[in-house]
């Protein structure tokens, strides 16, 4: 690719991750959440892939799959927190700490520690999408085809 496609991509791919970082964490209070952030995230993968070319994204591939597994695994973690009273209860909400802080009356005012579990489960989405949609692009660039222009 051309200069001026690679030097834009350069500072496109940060705000793409901060920008999916900050649809993750606000998922519980605003429209969006794991997997919108995940999407936008992963969206970096994609356009490092075309500025820079297969060589760029070929040694994403195992930090993805960890990233994939970690946010699987704490999935199901978060899932089974609860399972005195029902799987995925939300175990955390209003029980103070970093997490459980309770709600304010009235409109939301935009406290992100009022979530409980949800917090936790919109990152461990996040993680996921973002591994499993960026080692889909990677294994594409790596096995799709000889032109890599």
């Amino acid at each position: 690719m051309s200069v001026v496609v690679r030097t834009i991509a350069r500072i496109l791919v940060p705000v793409a991750l901060l920008f999916g970082g900050y649809v993750i964490l606000h998922g519980h209070l605003t429209p969006g959440g794991g997997f919108q952030g995940g999407a936008v995230a992963a969206s970096a993968v994609a356009l490092l892939l075309v500025a820079f070319g297969t060589s760029a994204v070929k040694g994403l591939k195992s930090p993805l799959s960890v990233l994939e597994d970690l946010g699987g695994v704490a999935f199901v973690v978060l899932g089974f927190l609860g399972i005195g009273y029902t799987f995925f209860f939300n175990v955390l909400a209003g029980s103070g700490g970093l997490f459980g802080a309770p709600v304010a009356p009235g409109p939301n005012p935009g406290y992100l520690n009022t979530g409980g579990t949800l917090p936790p489960m919109n990152w461990a989405v996040g993680f996921k999408v973002i591994g499993g949609l960026g080692a889909v692009v990677v294994l594409f660039a790596l096995f799709g085809g000889g032109d890599d222009r």
